[in-house]
């Protein structure tokens, strides 16, 4: 099966010890305004999932969700989340890690477009 959204090892070794600290974590992808376009870290009764945010997979058992619009432009490639040095966004939890997420991409092959159904 494909998945819509996978996570580099570092990212889920930094998945495991946000959980560790925070508790039940998920995941939104940021469409722009403050943060940028950042896969942002929240605990899980700290954000409100809305009408329009879709999840697009589990990342280290933490649901991830876009919503529906700007997944209108991201629906024909694979998310790939990581972790790079830095500062990320101010409300994205790993902040104070001195780590931020990142989302790489990669478009799907013709077999994996076929299976989705795009």
């Amino acid at each position: 099966m494909v998945e819509r959204v996978t996570a580099t090892n570092e990212a889920l070794q930094l998945i495991g010890k946000l959980t560790e600290k925070h508790g039940p974590l998920l995941f939104h992808q940021s469409g722009g305004c403050c943060d940028g376009s950042s896969p942002m870290c929240y605990r899980q009764e700290e954000f409100m999932i809305g009408n329009s945010d879709i999840l697009l997979g589990e990342i280290g058992n933490c649901p991830f969700y876009m919503n529906r619009a700007q997944f209108n432009y991201w629906k024909h490639t694979q998310l790939i989340i990581d972790v790079v040095e830095g500062r990320g966004g101010m409300f994205s939890l790993e902040g104070p890690e001195g780590k931020r997420f990142l989302t790489r991409s990669r478009v799907y092959t013709e077999a994996e477009r076929k299976e989705l159904g795009l």
